[in-house]
């Protein structure tokens, strides 16, 4: 799923050229081409299938050599998640009606991706001998706000059974959802069968689904691009975790620690980057620091950025525009970047 765009990651990640079609790790890889080949490990480069809005076709294209058109699902309407996913699996039951299908975000960061692998496996495995939906849950680090939970049932099956999921909660709760021991973080990654998730669309989303099923004839072939022009955004605005999964009773969680992280602000970026001694991170700029620590600097290749009696800001140069904003209210920057956009 690549269809986001990425607005607290301002003014680096735009409408125009969103995050997950940037290097915000500084690898000399976007995000969108770390997931695919992270995916690669353990599906054919084949059947692995990107979701976007279609004015993101190009950018898909330009990172992801080789790729088939066929392989691009074009939205032409942002609808959240779950049409996209419905979209998805009726065109690969086109394909495999007995196919395993995992749904993925196309810019988180997973550190250990021999481990990834193993637990994708591992819910493979699970969905293609039950009716389930699966979904990966990480093991808390510690309190968190910024990411939605998973309360399972406690047994000694390595997979568990989902009670509840909970919405990003302030941070008293989250405080004791991670002292309980039974709730995980929500990444977003889903494993089921083609089967089991389309049962679930028509117990939940029925109008949903009667609005798709009038295009089974068009799956693959040169008609089902104008058939979504037509039809997409006639689909409700819906999230597969609150259309589907929080309705369903088959819902199963495999606790995973893969050291991820939704890379979903400054603040979640700055984690995962190497610091300095004064616990600095910079991204393609040759940097000074005085009397400056806990900052995030991040510029285009080849800039030369001094900083002195600042500290815990965030600092970011791209092209037109320099973000030099407070870390502590780094969930301001969405906003304020409808404003700054409309200076002249």
């Amino acid at each position: 799923m690549a269809g986001g765009v990425g607005s607290r990651f301002w003014p680096v990640s735009t409408q125009e050229n969103p995050k997950q079609f940037h290097d915000m790790l500084g690898t000399g890889k976007s995000l969108i081409q770390n997931t695919y080949a992270r995916f690669e490990k353990i599906i054919p480069k084949e059947n692995i299938l990107i979701a976007t809005n279609e004015r993101y076709k190009d950018l898909v294209l330009k990172h992801l050599k080789g790729i088939d058109e066929n392989q691009i699902l074009l939205e032409p309407a942002m609808r959240n998640t779950a049409p996209c996913v419905l979209y998805s699996t009726l065109k690969i039951k086109n394909l495999n009606e007995n196919a395993l299908v995992v749904m993925a975000p196309s810019d988180a960061f997973i550190a250990d991706e021999v481990e990834f692998v193993k637990n994708i496996q591992t819910a493979f495995d699970a969905c293609e001998k039950e009716d389930i939906l699966m979904t990966l849950g990480i093991k808390p680090s510690g309190p968190n706000t910024g990411y939605g939970y998973i309360n399972f049932e406690d047994s000694l099956q390595k997979i568990k059974k989902v009670k509840k999921f909970t919405e990003k909660p302030d941070i008293e709760t989250a405080k004791t959802f991670v002292e309980q021991g039974d709730y995980l973080w929500n990444a977003g990654i889903f494993i089921w069968s083609v089967k089991s998730v389309l049962k679930s669309f028509e117990r939940s989303l029925p109008k949903m689904c009667t609005l798709f099923n009038a295009g089974d004839t068009v799956w693959n072939t040169k008609e089902e691009r104008k058939f979504i022009q037509s039809n997409y955004e006639k689909s409700e605005n819906i999230s597969i975790d609150y259309g589907i999964m929080e309705q369903a009773e088959n819902v199963y969680v495999l606790p995973v620690d893969f050291g991820w992280n939704d890379l979903g602000t400054w603040g979640s970026l700055f984690e995962k980057l190497p610091k300095d001694a004064n616990n600095n991170a910079v991204v393609n700029a040759k940097s000074l620091f005085k009397d400056a620590h806990d900052n995030i600097v991040r510029t285009q290749k080849g800039k030369k950025i001094i900083v002195q009696g600042i500290s815990n800001y965030i600092i970011v140069e791209n092209e037109d525009t320099i973000l030099i904003f407070p870390k502590s209210k780094e969930q301001d920057i969405k906003q304020i970047s409808a404003e700054a956009n409309k200076l002249i």
